[in-house]
C-alpha cells in the first residue's frame, strides 16, 4: 500500500512545487521592484525577495491554506528583511553619502532614477506607503494593515510624501532646465 501512497504524495508535491513557481514567476520582480524602490538598494532588493520567497516555501501549505494568496506576507517579510538589513549597515549608508548614489543600472531610464533618488529622500514610513500604495497599487485599508498604521495615518504619510515628492522633482526639473 505503500507505493500508491508514496506515487500520490509524489504527485502532490509536484503540483504544490507548480504552484510556488507559479507565484514566483508572477510576483518578484514587482516585489523587487517595491523593495528597491524602498531602500534604493537594487541587490538588497533582490536578496530580501529572495530570503522572503525561501521562507515562504518552508511554510508554503499553511501560507496557501483555503486558498490565501501568500503575496502579501511574502511582501511584508521581504521588507522587513531590507529594513533589518539596512539597519545593520548603517556603515554603507555613511559610505554611499559620502560617494553618492550608485551609477544607473541598465535598463533603468532617467525618471526611474530620479524617482528612485526622490522616493530615498522621503522617511521610511512614507516611502513604504508610496510604494505600497502608488507602486503596488494596494488600497489604503491594506497598506494601513500592513504597516500597522490607522488608514488616517496612512493618508497623512501619503499627502506629506507628496508634497515633499512634488518639491524635489521640481527642483530637479528646475536645475535641468538650466543646465
Amino acid at each position: 500500500m505503500s507505493a500508491p501512497l508514496t506515487e500520490w504524495a509524489a504527485a502532490d508535491r509536484g503540483a504544490v512545487r507548480a504552484e510556488f513557481d507559479a507565484c514566483y514567476l508572477s510576483r518578484a520582480k514587482q516585489l523587487i521592484a517595491a523593495v528597491y524602490a524602498m531602500t534604493g538598494e537594487v541587490t538588497e532588493a533582490e536578496d530580501a525577495v529572495q530570503e522572503a520567497f525561501a521562507r515562504a516555501w518552508q511554510r508554503w501549505d499553511r501560507l496557501t491554506a483555503g486558498g490565501e494568496d501568500p503575496t502579501p506576507w511574502i511582501r511584508t517579510v521581504a521588507m522587513r528583511l531590507a529594513v533589518s538589513s539596512w539597519r545593520k549597515s548603517r556603515n554603507r549608508a555613511r559610505a554611499h553619502a559620502r560617494h553618492g548614489p550608485p551609477p544607473d543600472l541598465p535598463g533603468l531610464g532617467p525618471d526611474h532614477v530620479v524617482l528612485v533618488d526622490a522616493l530615498r529622500r522621503l522617511r521610511p514610513d512614507q516611502r513604504r506607503a508610496v510604494v505600497l500604495h502608488y507602486l503596488l497599487d494596494l488600497p489604503i485599508a491594506v497598506v494601513a494593515e500592513e504597516t500597522g498604521a490607522t488608514p488616517g495615518a496612512v493618508k497623512t504619510r501619503l499627502r506629506r510624501a507628496r508634497t515633499a515628492l512634488g518639491a524635489h522633482l521640481r527642483d530637479r526639473g528646475e536645475a535641468s532646465i538650466r543646465a
